[in-house]
Parts: structure tokens; sequence; C-alpha cells
């Protein structure tokens, strides 16, 4: 039995409520203090270059176009001189929607709401975090977990108006619910998932697969693990048949809509083609030998997961995102983000050092990321 299934009274429930926040409250302040960091810096660098931070995090790249799902709705598109068409259509609704609530209910902007509702989720992510990685390691490997998602290079955008922050928190909050036997509240949380982001695939597969594991080997399906696993795909599967209607292009408008913006699946064909041209030159080069050791780095970090004997659920839900990140063809490294599986291993190892020293890496690492988030915001943006 679960927790779940002892029916606790109210009074219980807060009682684990509050024992539960105040274990995560030193992961939860140490990731508000290397997010804040990360802001500060950016609002002193903004100021030299005679940029406003406040539109960098609000008002750039993707987060326009939420603000813009959030006010006019869908059906909104840009034709570019090549002819190809960018579409809103390509962003998936959750984040639009809450941007809407929290302004129909604030004096916030639909811009401001998108970043307000982006830090909360970034707080929720974080104990999302903690939870998986206490619940397996132990709570200082919970906190390394949470410090070393925020120092992450892209941690910045865990601070601006997308959806990763939220999507990273539906997803590990999901994980966790099935780790601990609650398939209900994985499946409702994973279709949440489907409605933030495409990637919200993983999660559905990391619920699928455990599930057929389980019955499997126990021979029988709790009706609590079916109800989850018929949950799980609704928002994704949702949005897309919707999409399709919208369109008139059935199941496949919304490949249609992401391939007007350049994306799909290429089993790596891009991402390949983009670091073979770093190496027409000098110092390119350096940029092109740094990709191959990051993918490296990525494989050799899911390996030692596997070693490690993590969970099915979250090998399964990591390989997926690993693979979708690398292998799309508009890939980026914000795509990354959610696959906080990747540093447990290293949040292990930190744990087993001295608090001085762990504490001493981390807080290196972090004004290195914050340096590198305000410098990233005020070039090129988010890769």
């Amino acid at each position: 039995m679960t927790d779940l299934d002892q029916r606790l009274p109210a009074p219980a429930y807060g009682a684990r409520a509050r024992t539960a926040l105040r274990r995560a409250a030193p992961a939860l302040l140490a990731y508000v203090g290397v997010r804040a960091l990360g802001v500060a810096v950016l609002a002193v660098w903004s100021a030299a270059a005679g940029k406003s931070p406040h539109t960098l995090l609000t008002a750039r790249w993707d987060s326009l176009w939420y603000t813009r799902v959030a006010e006019f709705g869908y059906g909104w598109e840009v034709k570019l001189p090549d002819g190809s068409v960018h579409s809103n259509l390509a962003f998936f609704p959750l984040l639009p929607w809450l941007e809407r609530l929290v302004s129909a209910v604030s004096p916030l902007s639909y811009a401001d709401a998108g970043l307000a509702v982006s830090w909360l989720a970034s707080l929720c992510a974080a104990g999302g975090i903690f939870a998986v990685a206490g619940h397996l390691y132990g709570r200082r490997a919970g906190i390394c977990a949470v410090v070393l998602w925020a120092v992450l290079p892209v941690g910045i955008v865990q601070s601006m108006a997308y959806s990763e922050s939220l999507f990273t928190a539906l997803a590990a909050w999901s994980l966790y619910a099935v780790l601990t036997g609650r398939w209900v509240w994985a499946g409702v949380l994973a279709s949440f998932a489907g409605l933030t982001r495409p990637v919200g695939a993983a999660v559905v597969a990391a619920i699928w697969v455990t599930a057929a594991v389980r019955v499997h080997r126990e021979l029988r399906a709790d009706a609590r693990m079916i109800l989850g696993v018929v949950l799980a795909p609704l928002g994704a599967a949702g949005y897309v048949l919707w999409v399709g209607h919208r369109t008139g292009d059935g199941l496949f408008g919304y490949l249609d809509v992401q391939a007007g913006w350049g994306n799909g699946f290429d089993f790596g064909y891009a991402f390949a083609r983009f670091i073979g041209d770093k190496f027409t030159g000098f110092p390119a080069a350096l940029a092109g030998v740094g990709l191959i050791i990051g993918v490296a780095l990525l494989i050799w970090l899911y390996v030692i997961g596997v070693r490690q004997k993590q969970p099915l659920p979250l090998l399964l839900y990591t390989g997926v995102v690993v693979a979708l990140a690398l292998c799309a063809a508009g890939s980026k490294p914000r795509l990354l983000l959610p696959a906080f599986p990747l540093l447990l291993p290293a949040a292990v190892a930190l744990a087993r050092l001295r608090t001085s020293r762990s504490a001493l890496v981390l807080g290196g690492v972090a004004v290195a990321s914050a340096v590198y988030g305000a410098f990233w915001l005020n070039g090129s943006g988010p890769p």
C-alpha cells in the first residue's frame, strides 16, 4: 500500500506537507540564491550595455510568442522572405493559459504574468528535483541536485518567461509520483506536461513502459495504474489533434507547423552538420570540439546513471529528452534543461564531500553561470 491508500485525515496530510517543506527548505533557499545571483548579474550587465533586463526576460524570443497567444489566442503567423511560415500553433498552450489567468486576477501584464509563472514554476521544479533525488539518494544529494540544475550554463532560461521551468516542474513531480506509486497523480501531471512542451512524450513514455514492466512482473494491473496510464497522454494528444483539426491536415497538422519553423526529428543530421561546419576555420573549430565534448559528456552521464541503476522511469524519461534534444532539426542546448536526472551522479559525488568543499565548488560554478547567462542574453540570446 502507498501512503495515499492509507487515507490519512487532513491534519496528518498537513503535518506531512510541513515536514516535507522543512526538509526541502535548504534546497529551495539555495536555488533562490543562485537564481537571484543570475538575475542580479544580468541587471548589472544589461545596465552597462544600455539594455533592459526586464525586456530580456519577458519580451524577447519565445516569450513574445507566448504572450501573444495569451492576449490574442491562436491563429497568428509570420511569413518569412524564404516562404516559410512561423505559426504560433507551434507553442503549446499551458503557459499562455496561465499567463492569461494570472493577468486576469492581478494587475500584471501578460508578459509579467509569464515571468511570475516561470519563477514560481522554477521553484516547484527545484522542489520536484529535490523530491526525486532525495527519495533515491538522500537529502544532501537532493540539495546538490537542485543547485546543479540552477547553475547549468543555460540556467538563466529558468528565470525567463519560457516554458522550460513549468515543464520541468510537472515532469519532475510526475516522475516522483511514479517512483512512490501515485499513478493517478503521475498521469494527471504528465497530461499537463504534455500541454506545455512537445517533449511531454518523454513523461508519457516513462509512465507507460514502467507500468508495462510492472504488469509483466506482477501479472496484474491496479485500477489506479490503469487510470494513470490513460490520463498521461491526454494533454499532448488533445492539443496535437486540435491543431490538426484547425489546420485541416489531420494527424500531421502539428508536424507541418513545426516544419514551418525548421523543426522536426532528423536523427541528428542537422546537429551533426552544425558541428561539422565549425571545423571550416579557427577559432570556430574550438567551438566544434566543445560541442563534441558536450555530447560525449551527456552520453557519459547517462551511462553512469545506468550503472548506478537509476530507476527505470528516470532512465526512460532522460533517454527520450536527450534523444529529442540532440536529434531535432532545431536542436538547442536549452532543450536539455528538463533532463535533470543526468545531474544525479554528480549530485551524489558532491554529497560525499564536506559541506564546505561542495559549497565552494557549487558557488564558483554559480558565479560562472551568472556571468555567462548575462553575456548570453545580452548577445545572441537563447540558443
